[in-house]
């Protein structure tokens, strides 16, 4: 990413933020929720159409649902009690029309805002796909940082704060042995995306705030 578009979106970010601090109490029980997807639409398996997707989220009772590209990554409007099942109900219904049942992530957007703010490594930025996050099930309660340290490369530079993984991988993410061995060591699930991704899918979930 340009470092004055990385620039502009945190400004974005920080002023959505006090924004938000603003007008509490205002559409309080309205939420914009992120659904990260995992293992869906890889090598011809667990073939799940966006298209389809957001079908059956408007049968589900969410209408206007947005996504980005195929890895599952989606945004709409929900109140904060549909939230609390929001991730099993499409689990069962992507289950019944399609036979099998993804894994599904659901944050709030301020949680989004909050992982990309909180970026420690900003050199990553520059090059998108170095730079992948991991969203976690819940808060890791042993995780074993230092197996993680035992296997990483020279190059790399890795973070946990609290329910996001952070890691830079200048030479690819594809050879990196700590990227295999987060979620094992971690010990949580978790579904991870490069910086491009995470960005994007905050821009176009702010289309619905």
């Amino acid at each position: 990413m340009d470092p004055r578009r990385a620039l502009v979106l945190r400004r974005n970010t920080q002023i959505i933020l006090q924004q938000r601090e603003n007008n509490e109490g205002r559409f309080a029980d309205m939420t914009t929720c992120i659904l990260f997807f995992r293992g869906i639409n890889v090598g011809g398996r667990n073939v799940l159409p966006m298209h389809e997707l957001v079908s059956m989220l408007d049968n589900l009772g969410f209408p206007g649902a947005l996504t980005y590209i195929q890895s599952g990554n989606v945004a709409l409007r929900c109140t904060r009690q549909q939230m609390a099942n929001l991730g099993r109900r499409i689990s069962e219904a992507v289950q019944q029309r399609l036979g099998f049942e993804p894994w599904v992530l659901v944050s709030r957007i301020q949680e989004l805002e909050h992982a990309i703010a909180a970026n420690p490594f900003r050199e990553g930025a520059k090059e998108p796909k170095s730079l992948h996050l991991w969203f976690l099930a819940r808060e890791p309660v042993e995780p074993d940082l230092e197996a993680l340290e035992r296997v990483k490369a020279g190059s790399e530079h890795f973070k946990l704060d609290r329910k996001v993984f952070y890691l830079h991988a200048p030479e690819g993410i594809g050879r990196s042995r700590l990227a295999q061995r987060v979620e094992k060591s971690l010990g949580v699930d978790a579904t991870s995306r490069n910086w491009r991704t995470v960005t994007k899918v905050l821009e176009m979930a702010w289309q619905l705030s």
